[in-house]
């Protein structure tokens, strides 16, 4: 079976035995939990080790042309983290990031503590709220050197819930499928208004595989206006 060692390799991520178990223990904690809390339609193991902790640490290959994760102490928050993804894969394979988890559903959150307390992670903070709402608290708003997000949502709101995290010359980095070049295009006034570069696209092939993917990377001119970001209902309604 290809695993995630297969996988670490091809992308040139070296771990140890011990990362490779807790790779497997968080597999099995998710698939369990799936059982009773909906937390992912994948629950192949092979399947699992392409398309949710490949396709998480395939995030080496932006972030390497921004800032190196690997030899950082850097911090990231994973917005809309769900089942963990891409954020606990990341913080197993580069133990030095500083990382908060934050999602809206506490049946979710509550399984990450019981994660993290599994495998023994440290530096690992979980918020249960709304994006939206993390992003107006001080100790979370411009802080952080990286947001990810692996959501569903169009570029334009997804921006809106988390650039306002990012700090002045941090990245905001989502995890997209391979056409978004119309997305992009709607999203460029949302990017400006809040702060932000104008968006840089990393295109990819997952490892050892034919699904195409995109990073979208944004990267953090100046603090995101106090206005933004709006209520969830203004930001579905009138995306910026």
């Amino acid at each position: 079976m290809k695993d995630i060692s297969y996988y670490s390799d091809i992308l040139g991520i070296s771990l140890s035995d011990k990362q490779l178990e807790q790779f497997n223990t968080y597999m099995n904690m998710v698939i369990e939990k799936n059982k009773v809390v909906n937390l992912t339609a994948i629950t192949d193991p092979e399947e699992f080790h392409l398309k949710h902790f490949a396709d998480s640490l395939s995030l080496i290959s932006a972030v390497n042309q921004a800032s190196p994760i690997a030899n950082e102490e850097v911090s990231v928050i994973d917005v809309g983290t769900g089942a963990g993804f891409p954020a606990i894969p990341l913080k197993i394979a580069f133990p030095n990031i500083h990382l908060t988890l934050l999602d809206s559903k506490n049946k979710r959150i509550s399984f990450l503590n019981d994660v993290i307390s599994e495998l023994s992670l440290e530096n690992v903070t979980t918020i249960h709220g709304r994006a939206e709402e993390g992003a107006r608290t001080p100790e979370l708003r411009d802080n952080f050197d990286f947001a990810v997000s692996r959501a569903v949502a169009k570029m334009n709101s997804l921006s809106e819930y988390c650039l306002p995290y990012v700090k002045p010359e941090g990245y905001f980095i989502a995890y997209k499928s391979d056409n978004i070049s119309e997305e992009l295009e709607e999203a460029k006034n949302a990017v400006f208004l809040l702060g932000a570069y104008p968006a840089e696209v990393v295109h990819f092939k997952l490892a050892d595989s034919d699904i195409e993917r995109s990073f979208v990377v944004i990267k953090k001119k100046t603090n995101t206006p106090n206005k933004y970001p709006r209520e969830s209902g203004s930001i579905k309604k009138s995306p910026l």
